[in-house]
């Protein structure tokens, strides 16, 4: 009698199979693996509800025509895929990726445009790039000397695993005794971190995020939106490593913990170096809008 597979740690689909996520690989002739030719996309679940799918796909759909790739399913496919793969393994709280790769053109050939395209996609228990103390007390970000890759050799638009530059300036923050880092764009300016945009409330109590050379998180645009909707000024330009040491506040968006605090920048402490009121408030803001119906997309688990 065959044992039924055991999803509890995740579940993925590969090549049109669903598998318990410890089984699932590509094959390493993949160029997705090879070159690092693919782009991918997470959303999350949060209580048993997607939170802002649609946005999450469409920025999906846009990378896979940035980078010439084709996942061969609509993005209603795809929803249903995902949705799959989050009922297997029955979680309420869920990290759920969608990845296109591109695939294998034959053997000796170096057109791209020969390879066949591959979807794949999975979920697993829900991601915090923070710890639960780094979340309450705060972040050490500590500002790189690593410089982003351009925006003019890869477009940070379309999400991406080029992530040499982000691991090289990772390793020199733990290194340094730092919990992340944030790369700058070599003139002097701050852009991201592995898997986060940053913001801070500068010295006028102005919100600033980085405009050039990022990642347009869906996060960051969640927190532009609750900010705009609060009446708080919010500048998206470029931010000078000095005008966020000398912030009032600062704090990392991501999927991975949605708003979490930096308190302190290259071991100093940013003003206080407690979590500023508009951090919690944006903070809290960001979790009840998961209760909101127009933001989320209930799970039917079956």
């Amino acid at each position: 009698m065959p044992t039924l597979a055991d999803y509890s740690q995740g579940a993925a689909f590969v090549r049109g199979q669903y598998l318990p996520i410890a089984e699932a690989a590509i094959p390493i002739t993949d160029w997705g693996f090879l070159r690092s030719d693919a782009t991918y996309d997470v959303v999350t679940v949060w209580d048993g509800a997607f939170f802002r799918l649609d946005a999450h796909l469409e920025r999906f759909a846009r990378s896979c025509e940035s980078f010439r790739l084709d996942p061969g399913l609509s993005c209603a496919q795809i929803t249903q895929v995902l949705e799959e793969c989050v009922r297997l393994c029955g979680l309420r709280n869920a990290y759920v990726e969608m990845i296109a790769t591109r695939g294998q053109p034959p053997w000796g050939s170096r057109d791209p445009r020969q390879a066949v395209n591959q979807f794949y996609a999975f979920a697993v228990p829900y991601v915090w790039i923070a710890n639960e103390a780094q979340r309450a007390q705060g972040l050490n970000l500590v500002v790189s000397d690593v410089q982003r890759i351009p925006a003019s050799s890869v477009d940070p638009r379309a999400k991406n695993y080029h992530w040499n530059d982000l691991t090289m300036g990772l390793l020199g923050a733990l290194d340094a005794g730092g919990d992340t880092v944030v790369l700058t764009d070599g003139l002097g300016n701050v852009v991201e971190g592995p898997g986060f945009n940053l913001f801070c409330l500068n010295a006028h109590g102005v919100l600033v995020t980085p405009a050039q050379g990022v990642l347009e998180g869906i996060t960051r645009r969640t927190v532009i939106e609750i900010a705009q909707a609060a009446g708080w000024p919010v500048e998206q330009r470029t931010l000078p490593v000095a005008e966020l040491r000398g912030a009032r506040e600062a704090f990392v968006t991501s999927s991975g913990g949605g708003v979490l605090p930096v308190t302190q920048v290259d071991g100093q402490a940013v003003a206080t170096g407690l979590v500023g009121l508009v951090t919690q408030k944006l903070l809290d803001t960001y979790w009840a809008w998961h209760r909101d119906p127009r933001y989320s997309r209930a799970v039917v688990y079956g």
